[in-house]
């Protein structure tokens, strides 16, 4: 019987005394940066240590430092998780958009352009849904004002990114592999451009700018995990539907820019991170895997880590099985097995069996088992750990 290793995605749920901290942290003159204490750092190492040990007891065998190392964009566990991002590059101005105030953008055939959040396709669909509090699917109506790209990008987070390196390694032990999350460079530049001639240049320069993250993660042994949900999640995004044709010739763009930034970077130490987005909707208007998986397979890193626990994309562990002929042969695939839309905790033995059927597909030595997405703010933080406990409990159980 094979060992099957076990990861997350990400973000795990932050302690109460972080959250407080957060909150209480102030702004920067630019409005958007937050400003840091020595106090501030010493909590988030200690909370580190912590978070690392406690997968290593729910059975997580390359564990995370949780993304505490990132900051939030509001007192909560959840606010936007690319804020982060904001904090370690140049070249951006706050503006007084939000996501859910930005005016509606229309594509065009060939020119696919992004539309608002509150446009999405999904959200348009269920509007009483989306806008009745009781429903329980939780976007929020965050109201932080998110910077526009007004000059050249470049990276500024050499010391936030060493601080994230130095409390995972110190929380590690002898052997033991570590993964930091980072944004790829198309998720990177979902904000406004008023400065780079086009989308494809302001893709590749924030690429250039966060390929000094990537290096420095990666330097230190440890694995950088590429948060890009922009590849999948963009689809619902573009008013009108466009053709897969054209999505796909979109996508390409995130697709070069990703293997710009990890040119001559360890293959088998990059992670890229693909998901249609963590909100807890109906996603009825996600596009299926089946129409963008050669596309993604054209990113040359060692993992791919994507959604293959809940009710809309399960299914869609098929459509690696009908494609296994365009998975190449050092690919490892890091498979959801535990959902973050639900608060059912998933039995051990339906684990396994999602395990197995991946297994089957690449070798057990190509499978990483793994959450859907992050589960920090998403879920109580009482149920994420029993989900990370059956996750480990189901990798033991799966008969490989």
């Amino acid at each position: 019987m094979a060992t099957i290793q076990t990861s997350t995605a990400g973000s795990l749920p932050r302690t109460q005394a972080l959250i407080d901290a957060n909150a209480a942290r102030e702004f920067e003159d630019d409005g958007f940066t937050l400003k840091s204490t020595p106090e501030f750092e010493q909590l988030v190492t200690e909370a580190v240590a912590e978070v690392v040990e406690r997968q290593r007891a729910a059975g997580i065998t390359q564990p995370g430092d949780g993304e505490y190392g990132h900051v939030m964009s509001a007192p909560t566990d959840y606010g936007a998780w690319w804020v982060y991002s904001f904090q370690r590059a140049s070249g951006l101005t706050l503006t007084d958009e939000t996501i859910f105030t930005q005016q509606p953008v229309r594509s065009e055939p060939g020119k696919v352009r992004l539309t608002s959040f509150p446009d999405r396709r999904d959200w348009v669909r269920f509007r009483e849904a989306y806008s009745d509090p009781t429903s329980g699917i939780g976007v929020g109506s965050n109201a932080t004002g998110f910077p526009a790209t007004t000059g050249p990008i470049a990276y500024r987070g050499h010391d936030a990114v060493a601080s994230d390196v130095r409390n995972l390694v110190a929380a590690l032990r002898p052997g033991e592999q570590g993964f930091i999350p980072s944004l790829a460079p198309g998720s990177a530049a979902r904000i406004a451009n008023r400065y780079y001639a086009t989308d494809e240049e302001h893709i590749a320069a924030w690429g250039a700018a966060l390929r000094e993250e990537y290096r420095a993660i990666t330097d230190a042994g440890l694995i950088v995990q590429l948060d890009d949900p922009s590849l999948a999640e963009n689809w619902d995004q573009i008013n009108p539907e466009p053709s897969i044709e054209d999505y796909n010739a979109f996508t390409q763009i995130r697709i070069d820019a990703i293997n710009e930034a990890i040119r001559g970077l360890p293959k088998e130490q990059v992670r890229l991170h693909l998901c249609w987005g963590s909100w807890h909707g109906p996603h009825t208007t996600d596009i299926e895997l089946k129409h963008i998986l050669k596309t993604i397979l054209g990113a040359n890193v060692g993992q791919i880590s994507f959604e293959a626990a809940n009710a809309r994309h399960e299914h869609e562990w098929a459509v690696w099985e009908e494609n296994r002929h365009l998975i190449p042969d050092d690919l490892i695939l890091v498979p959801g097995v535990i959902g973050h839309s639900t608060n059912l905790v998933e039995h051990p033995d339906l684990v396994a069996q999602r395990i197995e059927r991946f297994a089957r597909i690449v070798g057990p030595e190509r499978v990483i088992a793994s959450t859907d997405c992050g589960l920090g703010g998403r879920i109580h933080p009482q149920i994420a750990w029993a989900k990370l406990e059956s996750l480990g409990e189901g990798a033991r159980r799966a008969r490989v």
